[in-house]
């Protein structure tokens, strides 16, 4: 019940705080607070009072942002699994990686990476085998279109 009741509020907050007539409000305090500092000659009280203000808004905000991540970041993984969890050539095993330990993490991120240098290389020879395939087409048409001619080299 609690944790639900902070998560629409969460959402809620989130959502306000993020649009521009927030940030309007913000820098209208700030200007607020700045116009009245000869007022109360920017005084220690007046300078504790902006301080204050932002670093309790600040702290609050943390727990508001670190929800909002943690569900966008849930709803993402349940996304990707359903995608890993459709595709034929998936591998299931990669659905909920993200609760394997960091050492094994770290084993699974390693295989990928030489996955992807194997595959650089294996890039880099099709393109030279094509570019080779495509210059010798090239010459051949060249010479065919020579011989139509009638010239030689």
């Amino acid at each position: 019940m609690g944790s639900e009741v902070f998560s629409r509020f969460a959402r809620w907050t989130e959502r306000q705080s993020g649009r521009p007539g927030a940030f309007v409000a913000a820098f209208g305090v700030v200007l607020v607070w700045a116009v009245t500092g000869p007022l109360f000659h920017f005084s220690d009280t007046w300078q504790l009072v902006i301080n204050t203000g932002t670093t309790i808004v600040t702290f609050l905000m943390v727990f508001v942002i670190q929800n909002a991540q943690n569900r966008d970041t849930q709803a993402m993984q349940l996304k990707l699994d359903e995608l890993i969890r459709v595709t034929k050539a998936a591998r299931d095993g990669m659905m909920d990686l993200e609760n394997l330990p960091d050492k094994d993490l770290a084993k699974v991120k390693s295989s990928f990476e030489k996955l992807a240098k194997a595959a650089d290389c294996l890039d880099h020879r099709i393109d030279e085998k094509v570019e080779r395939a495509v210059e010798r087409e090239v010459e051949r048409e060249v010479d065919e279109e020579l011989n139509e001619r009638g010239i030689r080299d």
